[in-house]
C-alpha cells in the first residue's frame, strides 16, 4: 500500500531540477502528477474485480511487477513527454496493493480487530508520504532527479519478492467472483448507485483532499512561500506524520469502545477545530516557520482517526465483494486527487491564505457528505 503515496510524492522536491533538466515549464511537472493519478484512479476500478475473480496475491505481484518495469522508463526520460508516459505506466499499476489490501484484511478479520488493522496499515500509509519527500530530498541532494526513480523501482523490485516469499492468497477459489461482463457492470452498478456508500466514500476522499492540497503544493509552498531548500520537506512531512500517527493510534485504542460513528465524530472535531486555526494564522502572520505549518498535524490527527472507520463502514455494505467495493472507493478518492492536482492546486497555491481556505473548503463538503450518509441511516 505504500508504493502509491511513495509514487507521489518522493520525486517533489526534484520539481525545479527536473523543470530544468527537461526544459519544461512548472506547470508541465506539475502534470506529471495528473498523468499518474489519472490512469490510477481509472485501473483502482479494476484491480479489485480482478482480485475477487483471480485471487488477492496473483494481483499484487503481477501489479508490482508492471510498476518497476513502468518506473525504468522515468529512470531514462530524456524528455517531458516520456516522463509523463512514465508517470501514467506507473499509475496503471501502483494502486494494485492500495486496493487489493484493503480487501485482503476484511477477508482475515472482522470488527474491532478489522479497524485495529486497519489503523495500523493507515499508519504505515501515513509514513510513507510523510517519509518520501525527505528521501527523495536527500538522494537529489547527492545525485541527480534520476536516481530518485531508481529509488523507487528498487523498492519495489523488494516489495515483489517479499510478497511472493510471504504473502498468502487469502480469497479460497469457491468465493471468488465472475469476470463476465454483464455480472461486472450489475455490480458496479450496485456500488455505485449505493448512495450510503458514495457518501462514505465521498467523505473519505474530501477529508483527504483537505491536506493532500498541501502535499501537492508543497514545492510551491515551502520554498517559495516559506523560504525552505528542497531539502527541508521535513519540516511539513515530519509533523504531519505525527498527527497521523497518533490519530491512528487512537483510532486502535478506540476501536471496540467507540462505535464507528462516535470515532468519526470526534476526528471531525479535531479537523474542524484545525482548519479554523489555520486561517485564523494565515490572518494573523505573514507566511513563516511555525505558525504557518502547526494546525496541519492536528488535521492529520483527526483525519487518521476517522479513516479506518469510514473505510471499514463502507467495504462492509458489500460483504461478498469486498475487493470491487475497495477499488471504487479507491477511485473516487484517487479521482478527486487528480482533479486536484490537475486544476485546483494551481489555483491556491499563490498563498498560504488561499490554501488554508481550500482546505477548509474540502473539509466542509466531506462533513456535508457524512452529515448526508447520516441523515439516510436514520
Amino acid at each position: 500500500m505504500a508504493i502509491a503515496p511513495l509514487s507521489i510524492d518522493t520525486y517533489l522536491p526534484a520539481f525545479p531540477a527536473i523543470a530544468s533538466a527537461l526544459s519544461a515549464t512548472p506547470v508541465e511537472v506539475q502534470q506529471t502528477l495528473t498523468a499518474y493519478l489519472l490512469p490510477f484512479a481509472f485501473m483502482m476500478l479494476w484491480h479489485g474485480a480482478l482480485s475477487d475473480a483471480l485471487g488477492r496475491r496473483r494481483v499484487i505481484l503481477v501489479g508490482l511487477g508492471f510498476y518497476v518495469l513502468a518506473t525504468l522508463v522515468c529512470v531514462f526520460a530524456g524528455n517531458i513527454e516520456t516522463l509523463w508516459l512514465g508517470r501514467a505506466l506507473q499509475g496503471m499499476s501502483a494502486g494494485a496493493g492500495m486496493s487489493v489490501g484493503r480487501a485482503l484484511i476484511r477477508d482475515v478479520f472482522e470488527g474491532a480487530a478489522a479497524q485495529r488493522l486497519m489503523s495500523h496499515v493507515s499508519l504505515i500509509f501515513a509514513i510513507a508520504p510523510a517519509l518520501a519527500p525527505i528521501i527523495g530530498g536527500s538522494i537529489h541532494a547527492f545525485f541527480n532527479w534520476h536516481a530518485i526513480f531508481v529509488f523507487l523501482a528498487l523498492f519495489s523490485a523488494a516489495m515483489w519478492l517479499a510478497c511472493w516469499r510471504w504473502l498468502p492468497e487469502t480469497l479460497p477459489p469457491e468465493l471468488r467472483q465472475s469476470l463476465h461482463p454483464v455480472s461486472l457492470a450489475r455490480s458496479y452498478r450496485s456500488v455505485f448507485g449505493n448512495s450510503a456508500f458514495m457518501c462514505l466514500s465521498a467523505s473519505l476522499s474530501l477529508n483527504f483532499c483537505a491536506i493532500f492540497l498541501y502535499v501537492m503544493a508543497a514545492p510551491v509552498f515551502l520554498i517559495q512561500h516559506l523560504g525552505l531548500s528542497s531539502q527541508s520537506f521535513a519540516w511539513m512531512f515530519m509533523p504531519n506524520v505525527g498527527g497521523m500517527m497518533v490519530g491512528s493510534y487512537l483510532s486502535g485504542r478506540l476501536a471496540g469502545r467507540l462505535s464507528p460513528s462516535r470515532t468519526i465524530a470526534i476526528g471531525y472535531t479535531l479537523m474542524i477545530l484545525s482548519a479554523i486555526a489555520n486561517i485564523a494564522l494565515n490572518l494573523a502572520w505573514p507566511p513563516g516557520l511555525p505558525w504557518s505549518l502547526v494546525p496541519l498535524p492536528f488535521y492529520c490527527c483527526g483525519m487518521a482517526l476517522a479513516m479506518p472507520s469510514l473505510q471499514l463502514m463502507a467495504l462492509d455494505m458489500f460483504p461478498e465483494k469486498r475487493g470491487l467495493a475497495s477499488s471504487c472507493q479507491g477511485t473516487l478518492q484517487t479521482g478527486s486527487n487528480a482533479l486536484l492536482a490537475a486544476v485546483l492546486v494551481p489555483l491556491l497555491w499563490g498563498s498560504p491564505l488561499t490554501l488554508a481556505c481550500g482546505m477548509a473548503g474540502f473539509l466542509l463538503l466531506g462533513l456535508a457528505a457524512f452529515a448526508a450518509w447520516q441523515l439516510q441511516k436514520r
